[in-house]
């Protein structure tokens, strides 16, 4: 049986980053149970590998991210068994955007529903100028399930969630670059590429200091913003204590280029 996803770890051609990508081109690389159980699996081994600082998430083909759930798997649910549904979904993306290391998507083509919501729960998205964004959930009597309503107002304001998630048109990346709902686009052929190239430059970054600004950033989502500076403040002394501390500033005051370990 064919894998739904498909894991690439870190090799000297991208050192440091890992690419997942979503594989069922045939139905759009829609999130099925599989799927789901394999994406998981997969963000896991990422999270537990050291060599793994930067995880890009893809589509295959050249049509789709994911565009959305298998509908066949939503249409046999009622109301115990969709709300369990959900909460498998948001257990997953949930993962990803708590995975500790930064989470890239790179999509490719549609990313509807579930697609975009995936898109949502990783830290960036890029996308191709061919990419198309929405949750359309309204058009088949639902809301989105998978975070859709609790990230999309946090990225493009509560306004703009409200005319996406209420109306459930589609948008093109150009626009969803424009409302930021995605960092950059590029043309389809040099996505993956460019995606690649800023991954790579990330895991370049001191490690401890790369995680540490992650973790500080999430937390402004989670509490006060008096409670986040006093966040702040313990993970900033927390990375003065690293051995890549010492050895950043030594190296800015001795001009030359440091090199970090993770310590």
């Amino acid at each position: 049986m064919a894998h739904t996803i498909l894991l690439d770890l870190p090799t000297d051609g991208h050192a440091g980053v890992a690419v997942i990508t979503l594989n069922r081109p045939d139905k759009l690389n829609a999130l099925n149970a599989e799927l789901l159980r394999e994406l998981h699996a997969a963000i896991t081994t990422c999270q537990y590998d050291p060599n793994v600082r930067v995880v890009v998430i893809t589509g295959s083909g050249p049509k789709a991210f994911a565009a959305g759930a298998d509908i066949a798997e939503l249409h046999a649910n009622d109301a115990v068994g969709g709300k369990l549904f959900a909460e498998r979904g948001q257990a997953v993306f949930t993962a990803i955007e708590r995975l500790g290391k930064p989470v890239i998507a790179a999509v490719n083509g549609f990313a509807l529903g579930g697609g975009c919501e995936l898109a949502m729960a990783c830290h960036m998205r890029f996308a191709a100028d061919s990419a198309r964004f929405g949750q359309p959930e309204i058009n088949l009597g639902i809301i989105p399930g998978y975070g859709g309503t609790q990230r999309l107002p946090r990225l493009v304001g509560l306004a703009k969630a409200y005319e996406l998630i209420l109306a459930g048109d589609m948008i093109d990346a150009a626009e969803a670059l424009r409302i930021g709902l995605v960092n950059r686009v590029y043309a389809a052929a040099d996505l993956l590429d460019q995606t690649l190239a800023f991954a790579q430059m990330l895991a370049a970054k001191a490690p401890l200091a790369l995680y540490a600004c992650l973790e500080a950033a999430q937390a402004s989502a989670d509490v006060s913003g008096l409670e986040g500076l006093y966040i702040e403040a313990s993970i900033f002394g927390r990375t003065c204590g690293s051995e890549d501390f010492k050895e950043g500033t030594r190296a800015f005051l001795d001009k030359r280029t440091p090199s970090f370990h993770g310590r």
